[in-house]
C-alpha cells in the first residue's frame, strides 16, 4: 500500500517509492527540493515532477554558486523556457535563494544544518493513519519559514516548508499503513 496521493500517476508512485521522505543532507539536493516545493505552489506535484529534469538543466544542477550569478538576462531566458514553470517570481526567487544560500555559507551556516535544526537533527516520526490527518503545516514549518525569510529566502511559506520537510525526510509522513513508513523510519535511524 502507498500513501493515497502517490496513486495518481506512475511518476508520483515512483517518487513516493524511491525518494519521498528519505532524509536528505546534500546541499544541492536540499536547494533543489526547496526550489521545487516553491515552484509547486498553486500547481499539482505531478506537473513539477514532469518538469524536474527541465529544472535541473535550467538551474545548472541546482548548484547555488552558478545560480547565484544569474542575472536579468538569465531570468528572461528562463521565463521563456517551457521545461520549467514560467513564473517570473518563482524563477527570480530561485536565483535569490541561491544568493541567500551563499550568504548563509559566508556566515558559517550550511542550509543542511539550518533546516535540520528545526527537528533537532533527527526526523520527526509521525504516525498518521489517514491522509486527511496529515497537516499542511506545523509549528516547526512555521518557524523554519520565518527563519528562511529572515535570511532572505522567498517562496518559503509554512505550507511550502512543511512539504519540503516531508520530501527531505525531516518528517516521516508516510501513513502507518504505507509500506514505506517503516522503511523510511528505519533509514532515518543513526548508524
Amino acid at each position: 500500500m502507498r500513501c493515497p496521493w502517490a496513486e495518481n500517476s506512475p511518476e508520483e508512485a515512483r517518487y513516493h517509492d524511491d525518494e519521498w521522505g528519505d532524509p536528505v543532507h546534500d546541499e544541492h539536493r536540499l536547494f533543489e527540493m526547496l526550489t521545487l516545493e516553491g515552484a509547486q505552489a498553486g500547481l499539482s506535484w505531478r506537473t513539477i515532477l514532469n518538469k524536474r529534469e527541465g529544472y535541473r538543466r535550467a538551474f545548472r544542477g541546482f548548484n547555488p554558486e552558478l545560480v547565484a550569478r544569474f542575472g536579468k538576462a538569465d531570468a528572461a531566458r528562463l521565463v521563456a523556457d517551457a521545461g520549467i514553470v514560467r513564473h517570473r517570481g518563482k524563477i527570480e526567487s530561485t536565483i535569490g535563494n541561491a544568493q541567500a544560500m551563499l550568504r548563509l555559507r559566508d556566515a558559517g551556516v550550511l542550509l543542511d544544518a539550518l533546516v535540520w535544526s528545526f527537528v533537532d537533527g533527527a526526523p520527526v516520526q509521525n504516525r498518521f493513519k489517514r491522509h486527511e490527518d496529515v497537516p499542511a503545516e506545523s509549528p516547526a514549518s512555521k518557524a523554519l519559514s520565518k527563519e528562511l525569510k529572515r535570511r532572505g529566502f522567498r517562496f518559503v511559506g509554512p505550507t511550502t516548508c512543511y512539504a519540503f520537510m516531508q520530501a527531505a525526510g525531516l518528517v516521516n509522513d508516510h501513513l502507518i499503513g504505507c509500506a514505506r513508513h517503516g522503511a523510511v523510519a528505519e533509514h532515518a535511524r543513526p548508524a
